[in-house]
């Protein structure tokens, strides 16, 4: 795995640049082959007080994405590389139970660094859907959907586009403002 290590208010020293990709390179043990993908790291500073680490890995079927704060750059080097090897395992178990499933060859089967102790836990974790809603979208704008979301207390809300006529969702953004998911045409 490659990786691409850029600073925004903050000098990439050598022995910062050489942590992630220590960090980052425990990340290849989860998998069988060589990796061949470029992480894209970027350390921000804000204020001298707050740093943030985002980490994206664009991988054919699978894009890890992870991002954390923390007033420590170290700190948050190791919690985005904690958050990123959950998302691996959780990953990997899907795969695997899949593959399971269709009876697959066990010779077939992805490798879990962690052994099968993790693997037994992360299919504990299965993700399970409780709840299934039905409704009519009805055609709006999106300023008339982000009120519609808001008046139900909802970090998002799925609606017809009435310009497109076409299925957008808005949502509420971690900054507070709010963000737009329209279909590719």
């Amino acid at each position: 795995m490659r990786n691409n290590v850029r600073g925004e208010n903050i000098e990439v020293t050598p022995a910062l640049r050489e942590y992630v990709e220590k960090k980052l390179s425990k990340l290849e043990r989860y998998f069988d082959n060589e990796v061949d993908a470029t992480a894209h790291v970027n350390l921000k500073y804000y204020n001298d007080q707050e740093s943030k680490i985002e980490v994206t890995i664009p991988m054919p079927y699978l894009v890890l994405r992870a991002e954390e704060h923390h007033e420590d750059m170290y700190a948050a080097i190791d919690l985005v590389t904690d958050k990123l090897e959950r998302q691996i395992r959780k990953h990997k178990t899907k795969v695997n139970r899949k593959l399971r499933e269709q009876q697959v060859d066990t010779k077939y089967l992805i490798h879990s660094g962690n052994g099968e102790a993790d693997l037994q836990k992360e299919e504990d974790d299965e993700l399970e859907v409780v709840r299934t809603k039905r409704f009519n979208l009805k055609p709006m704008d999106s300023e008339e959907a982000i009120l519609q979301m808001n008046m139900l207390g909802h970090n998002f809300f799925v609606f017809t586009n009435a310009e497109t006529n076409r299925t957008n969702v808005v949502y509420r953004r971690k900054d507070g403002k709010y963000g737009l998911i329209e279909p590719n045409e």
